[in-house]
């Protein structure tokens, strides 16, 4: 196994606050999905790096009417795998996602 970086207590403090950040953008953009502010075509198409880092899953769960087995059956059905990003999906996976739940 890999040994982690030497990070001065500095680096490792501004590596945590960034990292922090990253999560509350996440997490805000899970909401607005879950509020109904935010579509699953605007999601998709955003260039937003907060978006592309999200998990699929973890995107359609957001989505009104989606829980966990109806967002895995679907990724099942389509072809995506579990550990899939949204900035890894291709165009076929967007556009299938998009026309079952678009």
């Amino acid at each position: 196994m890999a040994t982690p970086p030497l990070l001065t207590p500095e680096q490792r403090a501004a590596a945590l606050v960034k990292a922090g950040e990253a999560r509350a953008a996440r997490a805000e953009i899970k909401a607005r999905l879950k509020m109904g502010s935010m579509s699953l075509v605007e999601a998709l198409d955003s260039d937003d790096v907060n978006v592309g880092k999200l998990k699929v899953v973890s995107m359609l769960e957001s989505l009104p009417g989606v829980g966990k087995v109806k967002a895995r059956r679907l990724m099942e059905e389509i072809g995506i795998a579990d550990n899939r990003r949204v900035q890894g999906l291709g165009a076929q996976q967007r556009a299938s996602l998009l026309s079952h739940l678009g």
